[in-house]
């Protein structure tokens, strides 16, 4: 049965007090000297929270910002432009609880030419509840998982992103993840993908659980695609707990109770965007691949998220339920 490491809400964000205290190793190798000029960095999820305090920091440090959001389009896009003073930056659509935005976004980079050295896969729910999407899966499950594989499979098919082993830096990708998702259970096939209907307790663990399938389909990335040689660099992290609007479909009181927990000992997403740049940018992740960081500490993931079987099995239940929910569906092939 799937389940992640945490039922209690109240439980899970009190596990954040410990991280908020703890010692950041590598917190002093991002300087001002790390830049992004020259890059393109693709944010999905950006127009709040982490993503959007990503979206800020990579322009302000030179990048061509794509901003790639469900709601306040084209709103956040002139924010950021204030707050960075940068106006390389774009705005596009992209809701991943719709499989037709998907396609239409990707179609969008194809057609404007957009080839992202950085892709920052940010976006997320945490629901109090199961909601239906339009293809039949519950939505935490296709925006938090699944639809980041549909988008990274039409974007690598669609040669989005460089490949290019004459650059001075490879192409990377980055999974916001969460370290929640240690200790999380076997991947459960026999639901995969399958409406159920749950409530607050088991939405928590959910969160969790779906971060451990997403860390498990970031290293087959890896292992797919690097078959010999490092040619894209796909990576996980977990920013640590940052106060964001991410429990704002929350009950009123529960709401209440993790907002007061949140603002003592949370991170701004300012601070915690620091260590996301500093995975996207630094020379100290040139030509390596699945790596991990929880904050600005390296470390290693659920160790059942590196199992070659599991990931090969995550894939073919992903491919065969590409198929079954999208007539536009195809197998991918990595060379």
């Amino acid at each position: 049965m799937a389940h992640g490491r945490f039922d209690n809400p109240v439980v899970a964000s009190l596990a954040g007090v410990k991280d908020f205290f703890s010692k950041q190793k590598l917190e002093d190798q991002l300087t001002k000297a790390d830049r992004a000029d020259g890059k393109t960095c693709l944010i999905t999820g950006a127009n709040s929270g982490l993503g959007y305090a990503v979206a800020v920091e990579m322009a302000k440090r030179g990048a061509r910002v794509i901003m790639a959001c469900r709601s306040q389009v084209p709103e956040a896009k002139e924010k950021v432009i204030a707050d960075s003073g940068s106006d390389l930056v774009e705005i596009f659509h992209l809701d991943l609880s719709k499989l037709d935005s998907i396609h239409a976004f990707v179609e969008t980079l194809k057609q404007k030419q957009i080839y992202p050295d950085i892709t920052i896969l940010n976006a997320g729910v945490a629901l109090p509840g199961a909601r239906k999407t339009e293809s039949g899966q519950e939505e935490m499950f296709l925006v938090n998982y699944f639809s980041n594989f549909i988008l990274m499979n039409l974007m690598l098919s669609k040669a989005l992103i460089p490949m290019d082993k004459s650059k001075d830096q490879l192409s990377r990708v980055i999974f916001i993840s969460s370290d929640s998702h240690q200790g999380s259970s076997n991947i459960d096939f026999d639901i995969f993908g399958k409406y159920e209907n749950y409530g607050v307790s088991k939405g928590i663990s959910y969160y969790s659980y779906y971060k451990f399938v997403l860390n498990t389909l970031a290293v087959e990335y890896s292992r797919r695609i690097n078959n010999g040689e490092i040619k894209l660099a796909v990576d996980v992290i977990c920013p640590g707990p940052v106060h964001t609007n991410i429990i704002r479909e929350a009950p009123w009181a529960l709401r209440k109770t993790l907002g007061a927990i949140f603002s003592l000992v949370f991170r701004s997403p300012e601070v915690a965007a620091k260590p996301v740049v500093y995975m996207a940018i630094s020379k100290d992740f040139e030509n390596k691949t699945a790596e991990y960081l929880h904050m600005f500490n390296p470390k290693k993931m659920d160790p059942k998220v590196y199992l070659p079987e599991e990931g090969k099995k995550l894939w073919e239940y992903s491919e065969r339920l590409w198929k079954e929910i999208d007539d536009k569906a195809f197998e991918v092939k990595f060379n």
